[in-house]
This record gives C-alpha cells, sequence and structure tokens, in this order.
C-alpha cells in the first residue's frame, strides 16, 4: 500500500487523541486518527471512566434503597441480575463510542484501526489486520495513555486477581473480595462491590485513604466505608499471594509487623497506572522519556523531537481525561500557531465515591506543606436544606482564600453530587474570583450550590445558616 500523507496524525483515541484530532480537523487540518482497540474512547470510555460511573450509578441504588426504610419507604430486597446489569453498562459505552465514530466521519477524520510503531520522526508504521500501512505526517501527536499497574508479587495469570478492566466486567459477586489500594479507583469499585454484597476488605500502605485529598474532605468517604465496607487496614502492605484452589491467598504485614493469611475470592489491585511506552518506536524518533517511560513535554505539549507532541497519561502528571482533553487543545493551538500553554491550568479533581469528593486549585494540605498564607472557609451540608431532603448532611463545601487579596486559590466539595458542582469552583480559581464574588453572586434555593456561596460568606462572617465568626477588616 502506498503511504498515506496528512497533516496531522494523532495516535490513540482515547478522551485527548480524539479532541486532538477533533479540534484539528475544525482548524482545517488533514487528520488521521489511529487507535488499535477496536472501539474508539481509549481506557476511559471503555474500561474506566464511564462504565465505573455506570455501575456505581446503578449500585448506589441498591445502597439508597436500604437507606430508604427510615423515611418510611422500604422495598423488597433487590434481585440482581448481573447479566443485564452488564449489557445495560456496555450499551452506554458502545453509545458513546459509536458516537465519537459518527463525530470522526463528520469532520473527515480518517480512522485507521492498528497498532502504531514509529519507523521515524516522520513515519507511522500501522499495523492493521489488512497488513501494514505507512503514514507520513508533518505533526504526530502520540495519546497512547496509560494501563493499570500489576506488579509481578500480583501476576500470576490468576483471573481471580483482577486489575480495574476485570473488576469493572463484573462476571460474579464474590463473596469476600480484596482491595488492594485506597486511591480513587480502590475506593470506587470497592463501593461497587460493597453494594452488590461482597464483603469488601481495603489494605493500604499509608495512614489514609485518597491520599490528594484534604483529610476533612476524605472523613465522610472514609465513614461510610467503615460501615459498608468488611474492613479497612492502613499501613499495611501485601506481601505474598498464591492461588489455592478457587481461592487467592493472601499474606498481608500491617504497622505491627505481624503477618496475616487469608482467603479471598477475587483480588482487585489498584495501585496505580503505568504509561503505555512499550514497543512504540519511539528510539527511532527524538522523543526523550523519564525513569518511569513517560514523554517528556514542555508546557506546550512538545517533545524534545520538533515533530512529535504528546499528551494526557504518556505526557505525565495527573492522569485525568479532561486534562488530555485541555493538553489536546494546547497542542493543536500550538501546531496551528496560536499562543498557548497548560502551565497553570486548574485541573479538577472527583473521587465519585459514596459521597463523591472533588476539589481544584490550592488543596489546604498543599498550602500548609508550602508554607502559603490562606484562610479557609468551610461550610457545613448539615445546614443545607437541600442536602437534609436529599438525606444527605455529611457533606462539606470549603475556600482556600488569600487572606489579603481575598482571591479564591482553591475550592473542596465532599458531598452528593461534589464531581457537578465542582465546576463553579474551577471558574472562581481559573478567572481569579474572589470570595466577595462569590458572596455576591445570587445561587438558587434550595440548591447545594448555595453552599458555595455560604462558604464565601462565612470568610466574612455573615452567613445565613450557620454562625461564623466575624472578619475583622
Amino acid at each position: 500500500m502506498d503511504p498515506i500523507k496528512t497533516d496531522i496524525v494523532v495516535l490513540g483515541a482515547g478522551p485527548g487523541g480524539y479532541a486532538a484530532a477533533f479540534y484539528a480537523a475544525d482548524m482545517g487540518k488533514r487528520v488521521l486518527l489511529v487507535e488499535q482497540d477496536k472501539r474508539l474512547g481509549g481506557v476511559c470510555l471503555n474500561r474506566g471512566c464511564i462504565p465505573s460511573k455506570a455501575l456505581l450509578h446503578a449500585t448506589h441504588l441498591l445502597g439508597d434503597a436500604r437507606e430508604s426504610a427510615h423515611r418510611g419507604i422500604v422495598f423488597s430486597e433487590p434481585q440482581i441480575d448481573l447479566e443485564k446489569l452488564r449489557t445495560w453498562k456496555n450499551s452506554v459505552v458502545e453509545k458513546l463510542s459509536g458516537g465519537i465514530g459518527f463525530l470522526a466521519k463528520k469532520r473527515g477524520v480518517q480512522v485507521l484501526y492498528g497498532r502504531g510503531y514509529f519507523e521515524d520522526s516522520h513515519t507511522l508504521r500501522v499495523e492493521t489486520a489488512e497488513g501494514q500501512q505507512f503514514i507520513n505526517y508533518e505533526k504526530c501527536i502520540v495519546a497512547v495513555g496509560s494501563k493499570a499497574a500489576l506488579p509481578k508479587v500480583f501476576d500470576l495469570g490468576n483471573s481471580r486477581i483482577m486489575t480495574s478492566t476485570e473488576a469493572l466486567e463484573v462476571e460474579e459477586i464474590p463473596e469476600d473480595l480484596l482491595v488492594v489500594g485506597g486511591g480513587y479507583i480502590g475506593m470506587e469499585l470497592g463501593t461497587v462491590y460493597a453494594n452488590l454484597g461482597s464483603k469488601v476488605v481495603v489494605v493500604e500502605m499509608l495512614d489514609t485513604i485518597l491520599a490528594g485529598a484534604d483529610p476533612d474532605l476524605a472523613r465522610p468517604v472514609l465513614k461510610y466505608a467503615e460501615k459498608n465496607f468488611r474492613e479497612l487496614r492502613f499501613k499495611t502492605k501485601v506481601v505474598e499471594m498464591s492461588t489455592k484452589g478457587k481461592k487467592v491467598r493472601v499474606v498481608t504485614e500491617g504497622p505491627d509487623k505481624v503477618k496475616k493469611e487469608e482467603l479471598y475470592d477475587r483480588v482487585l489491585v489498584s495501585i496505580g497506572r503505568t504509561p503505555n511506552c512499550n514497543d512504540l518506536g519511539l528510539e527511532n524518533t527524538k522523543v526523550e522519556q523519564d525513569e518511569r517511560g513517560f514523554i517528556k513535554v514542555n508546557e506546550k505539549q512538545e517533545t524534545s523531537d520538533p515533530n512529535i507532541m504528546a499528551i494526557g497519561d504518556i505526557a505525565g502528571g495527573v492522569m485525568l481525561a479532561h486534562k488530555a482533553s485541555k493538553e489536546a487543545r494546547v497542542a493543536i493551538e500550538t501546531i496551528v500557531g496560536q499562543e498557548s500553554t497548560s502551565r497553570g491550568v486548574v485541573i479538577p479533581a472527583v473521587v465519585f465515591t459514596h459521597p463523591e469528593v472533588a476539589w481544584c486549585g490550592l488543596t489546604e494540605s498543599e498550602a500548609k506543606a508550602k508554607g502559603i498564607a490562606v484562610e479557609v472557609a468551610k461550610f457545613p451540608w448539615g445546614a443545607s436544606g437541600r442536602a437534609l431532603t436529599f438525606d444527605k448532611p455529611e457533606g462539606l463545601t470549603k475556600l482556600i482564600i488569600d487572606p489579603e487579596t481575598e482571591r479564591v486559590l482553591g475550592v473542596g466539595i465532599v458531598g452528593h453530587g461534589a464531581g457537578e458542582l465542582i465546576a463553579e469552583g474551577v471558574l472562581a480559581v481559573e478567572m481569579g474570583a474572589t470570595a466577595r464574588d462569590l458572596a455576591e453572586s445570587v445561587h438558587p434555593h434550595p440548591t447545594l450550590s448555595e453552599t458555595m456561596m455560604e462558604a464565601a460568606e462565612v470568610f466574612y462572617g455573615h452567613p445565613t445558616h450557620t454562625i461564623a465568626k466575624k472578619r475583622e477588616e
């Protein structure tokens, strides 16, 4: 086959890759999108963000039903049809993936299915089902993402030892499930399986869950897990794992150095992700990688090879889909000669646990660690009428504020729908809004969004629905 010539080739069709391809096409560029998976959308859509949120929504219904008795509404014991649950979850994924294919076609983006390999800085070889196809490009954007980490101690070839990919298939409801890692993936999927009826044990090497979140934001999630999981063990590590019949034998070591041997039906390993950097042919280019394999980029997403850029997980930093999508815009704007940078961009984090946790900008913990003087204003959701009507009073909204300029430097939220609410916080931090801006912006009542306004009013000492110390002018 003759080589395909194009302006831009995007390697990887995840939320960063297809965003880059679509934006480039909108800018009038000839674009070719290469994806080795059978479906577009990457890990996020097919094996991550979307299926996990679908399962979280479905299984939250089980928890809500169990908790409704004190409201005078009692349900019979629910019947769980795992095959139907999987079919529904997969239908959501397929609908979204098909939508990406439709948008690519409408934009004139050519999609090539196969594995890409760099022959040199201007040539990509793609191994397709029909054979090899060579692509000559002016610019290439690498967006190949990452995969769940599975260290050798866990990699026994046993299907009962799962990463998030296998856990999202929900092949069965294990009676006993061990979750290794108390980060956002472990806690989200632990919540799914606990709601389905598994007895979940979480082991975490640190002394807390959700290490990136402020402790006061993680606390309600911890309380929920303590009530609904079988056990949470901190400062604990897995030292040995083996197959024993239809069980997984696990030896853990706690802070007292005492080893504990147990049997589990399944084990979920959620200890982070590693870049998909192997067998890409990067050694045939001028691209540089760090010691972990991440591609080194500058604030414009440029690599050390002038013809190749990188975005998303493969470029390091926080591994979030919306970060990849933003970097896609930066990369394309750089290519077409516009001024653009990823430096200083406010990237929100959301954990879809029960309750949800979200934050953006400077956290209280970071401020303390860096010696940055801030004032923290908190509004408890126990004082929110809307939170009480949801029967979700455990939430909290907090603002991190510069005491001199009164500028909002960061926002943190824990509670029902925190992931939806954090966007206002992102806007406030991104635009340099002050606490006064938030306090004087009328929010609808009764809504959870009011907690943002009332947190700002707490800063000034005159919130309507709680008591706060008056601020000295």
